[in-house]
């Protein structure tokens, strides 16, 4: 079994998506992450160096995912989860929920995005 460090409700302004003005002007974007961890030891020893720094994994996820102008939701996403895993060795799967809740669509709608779950290879 494994435990979970999460973060939810990253907003992100970014230029994400196929039309033109989203390149452009770009809108906001929230990410919410699970990452699972063997958090045991530091449990025990109450040291940030026996697990992951919150602070850094946004850092890292926030670069990763404005680092790039990307088309698809799905490969921001996927951004973010290779970043995590080269970034933090101790992490042994994630699971990256991008929601874009001002995407271009035709309708009256409260969310859309996507969610990737990536184990370490």
């Amino acid at each position: 079994m494994s435990d979970i460090i999460f973060i939810k409700g990253l907003l992100i302004h970014a230029r994400h998506g196929v039309m033109e003005h989203e390149a452009e002007v770009g809108q906001r974007f929230v990410i919410d992450l699970e990452l699972s961890i063997d958090l045991s030891e530091s449990s025990r020893t109450d040291k940030l160096a026996d697990t992951v720094s919150y602070s850094d994994v946004v850092a890292t996820a926030s670069a990763a995912f404005k680092g790039h102008n990307y088309y698809l939701l799905e490969r921001a996403a996927g951004a973010v989860a290779d970043a995590i895993f080269v970034a933090f060795a101790r992490i042994k799967a994630v699971k990256v929920t991008v929601h874009k809740p001002h995407a271009p669509i035709a309708a009256i709608f409260d969310d859309v995005g996507v969610v990737i779950y990536r184990t370490r290879p």
